[in-house]
């Protein structure tokens, strides 16, 4: 194991305050401080892009050093100042309430804990590179309880509780810690180790099918970015899932990945169908690893070095966030887990939400990233209206990319046929040891392509035309054909139907807009033909009209009742992938495509 120095530059213990009123106590040493030490708490975590405050969850700050009491004297929002001898150490308490059960921030109650070190560990400033130790303290509250992290361990016992040590403080902050009765397994992809950790697990997981999958989805990738049979380039991995009864959602690190998913989902012994839940899963675990290369190591410019205090802004998420997206799906084919039918689905339901998002028009994918602070993690009832998902739209635009480069033959690299995976190896071997700008991209696309690609990536990432996924999808066997709408899209609306229809969005253009409909509305029922009808869910809306397009629609308002004359549109359409060349259909889906263009084209 690593040595340690006999003092640490920054130790934190971290221990249960109250497992029940939800309180971490942390005790932070500081062996060398300054005169006048300052400490902060992050305002974000990165990888989730909005500024969350977690100082709000901090209390009871107390300074002391040689045992007696110092002052603190808080600075602003998030940072405190001790005036101190800087001969002696200096030890700060504090607590922090944890009761966000996401992947985000901070969770204790009786049966786990979990947290990320934004959330939980004072930054001392000026000392952020110095050596930090980690001793996680199991109570007597915590009876059979054991520890899991990607941090490296220094002494440590059976159970995982005991001293980790970071290099830094933004390596503890890039690792989590899973505290609880966890079920936990191991293997090998690439000769790098992996652990899988999973609380909250229903007694018919099949834990031993999850982590055969996931060793696929690992080796499938690591094999992906390294052709040439080079090491991954980290030594360790730690999934850490949460399974609860309705969640999902993931945050990336560069040696672990928090997950959280329905419990529903997880595999159960016994069922050797993959379940669409399951699948979704299986695509969760391959996105948060793909981020192992494509962010947390190949990064933005902007992202080098990590602002805690602020917003930290790039327009390049389209292709950190958008991308990863694009091959989650693809490698999870590419592993044996899904069939082409399968991945047909899941890239179909990708472009309808494109496409039923009026705010593709609006805003292009490089706006929506540099609004990712005020816009994508504040959803609003306008939201559709006004924004495009970097996500979705950005795994389209690598859609585009790679069809249109695979579809040009003639300008292969060697002798092959190009695609986005030579793209990405290229920027890996571009940019992996520094940060990474549009220029970047566009370099590599050229010296793949043959030829210069800024068109494309002007019209597709920073305007609002819409791209052009049939003509490309049909070079390649599979054709976009055009399906009647489900009511709530012909309408133009977004609806919930669990007690009632209730109106959360009122999309722009759309025949509702064009009636009156408004968020927050009550959908009550129609009047057309002389009667009345009490709708219980939208699809009632075919059984009353027949062939009628004109009704007037009952709403309540702020507990009135209004009365809206309602137009139905002739028609509208949703896209559906439909495979009619399964031949080209794989040489664009299978795994066997060229090596990397050799890096002096691509330095």
């Amino acid at each position: 194991m690593p040595p340690q120095p006999a003092l640490p530059s920054v130790h934190y213990r971290v221990e249960a305050a109250d497992l029940h009123a939800h309180l971490f106590r942390v005790t932070l040493t500081v062996a060398a401080p300054a005169a006048l030490q300052r400490v902060s708490l992050p305002v974000w975590i990165p990888g989730s892009y909005l500024v969350r405050e977690f100082a709000r969850h901090l209390q009871k700050l107390v300074a002391t050093q040689r045992g007696a009491c110092l002052a603190v004297d808080q600075l602003d929002k998030c940072s405190w100042q001790v005036a101190c001898a800087p001969e002696a150490p200096l030890v700060l308490t504090y607590e922090v309430y944890a009761y966000d059960n996401s992947v985000r921030a901070c969770w204790l109650d009786s049966r786990r804990g979990f947290f990320n070190g934004t959330g939980l560990c004072l930054r001392v400033e000026g000392q952020e590179d110095m050596l930090h130790t980690v001793e996680l303290v199991a109570s007597p509250a915590m009876v059979g309880w054991s520890a899991a992290t990607a941090l490296l361990p220094h002494a440590v016992d059976a159970h995982g509780f005991g001293t980790y040590q970071a290099d830094g403080y933004d390596t503890l902050a890039d690792s989590p810690v899973e505290l609880g009765r966890f079920w936990s397994g191991e293997f090998t992809a690439g000769g790098v180790p992996h652990r899988f950790v999973v609380a909250g697990a229903a007694p018919s997981f099949d834990g031993a099918r999850l982590l055969a999958d996931a060793q696929r989805i690992c080796e499938t990738q690591i094999a992906f970015w390294h052709t040439d049979g080079g090491a991954a380039p980290h030594d360790r991995y730690v999934f850490m899932l949460n399974a609860v009864d309705d969640g999902y959602g993931g945050l990336e690190h560069r040696h672990s990945t928090a997950l959280i998913c329905n419990r529903r989902d997880l595999p159960r012994v016994g069922e050797p169908k993959q379940s669409e839940g399951y699948t979704t899963l299986l695509g969760l675990v391959s996105h948060e690893y793909f981020h192992t290369w494509n962010v947390k190591r190949l990064r933005p410019a902007e992202f080098a070095a990590y602002d805690y205090r602020q917003e930290n802004y790039t327009q390049l998420l389209w292709f950190f966030e958008g991308f990863t997206s694009y091959y989650d799906d693809l490698l999870l084919r590419r592993a044996g887990l899904l069939d082409d039918a399968g991945y047909l689905r899941l890239l179909n339901k990708t472009i309808n939400q494109v496409l039923q998002t009026p705010g593709r028009q609006v805003q292009s994918v490089a706006q929506a990233s540099f609004d990712a602070w005020v816009k994508y993690y504040r959803q609003d009832e306008n939201t559709p209206n006004a924004t495009v998902s970097y996500y979705t739209k950005g795994a389209l635009v690598a859609l585009c990319l790679d069809l249109t480069l695979r579809g040009d033959a003639a300008r292969a690299v060697g002798g092959a046929v190009p695609s986005l995976d030579q793209v990405m190896r290229g920027l890996w071997q571009r940019c992996a040891a520094g940060p990474m700008q549009e220029a970047d991209v566009l370099a590599v696309l050229e010296a793949v392509a043959g030829r210069s690609l800024a068109p494309e990536i002007a019209a597709w990432v920073h305007g609002t035309d819409e791209l052009p996924l049939a003509a490309l999808l049909q070079s390649y066997g599979v054709e976009m054909l055009a399906d009647p709408s489900q009511p709530a899209q012909r309408l133009g609306l977004r609806v919930a139907e669990t007690t009632g229809i209730q109106i959360k969005a009122v999309l722009r253009g759309g025949a509702a807009e064009a009636a009156g409909f408004a968020a927050g509305d009550e959908w009550l029922g129609i009047e057309v033909s002389g009667e009345a009808w009490r709708l219980a869910k939208l699809e009632d809306l075919a059984l009353y009209l027949g062939g009628e397009r004109h009704c007037t629609a009952w709403i309540a308002r702020d507990r009135r009742m209004l009365k809206l004359a309602l137009e139905l549109p002739a028609a509208d359409t949703t896209a559906r992938l439909v495979a009619r060349d399964p031949a080209r259909l794989a040489a664009w889906l299978s795994a066997a495509d060229a090596p990397a263009a050799s890096a002096s084209a691509l330095s």
